[in-house]
């Protein structure tokens, strides 16, 4: 699987809250750390339940990636989220959340990820476009 391909089908299984197809693209052991601030997912069992919850509330998720920089098994690729969620923040004005961010990932020979970070940065209650020039 090359990079595209494993970007492509993450995003499916984002878009899709298919936490099989998602785990699926990671070793038995893999390392998923959804925070830097929180404990790290490891193993496909803890990443399946962290995509349960962290997608069973997503609605109308309209999702890009940007261009992947790659460095020999490490790969940095930016995303862009809009969707609607009303658990993450209630108090919020209304459920829309936009959810640009980068992950930072190490893959196997097989292309399969053994370790993935991700950071991001929401902006709850309004629908933000990519700025100009952005994932190019």
């Amino acid at each position: 699987m090359t990079v595209e391909e494993w970007i492509a089908a993450y995003g499916d299984a984002w878009r899709g809250a298919d936490d099989a197809a998602a785990v699926a693209l990671f070793t038995p052991d893999a390392i998923y750390l959804s925070s830097p601030t929180e404990p790290a997912h490891i193993g496909r069992d803890a990443i399946a339940a962290y995509w349960r919850r962290a997608t069973a509330s997503q609605q109308d998720l309209k999702l890009c990636f940007g261009m992947p920089v790659c460095d020999g098994d490490r790969v940095a690729v930016e995303w862009w989220a809009v969707m609607r969620d009303p658990d993450w923040q209630p108090a919020a004005p209304s459920d829309i959340v936009t959810l640009p961010g980068c992950l930072l990932l190490r893959f196997t020979t097989a292309g399969l990820c053994a370790e993935l970070r991700e950071y991001y940065n929401p902006v709850f209650g309004s629908a933000v476009v990519p700025p100009s020039g952005w994932g190019q």
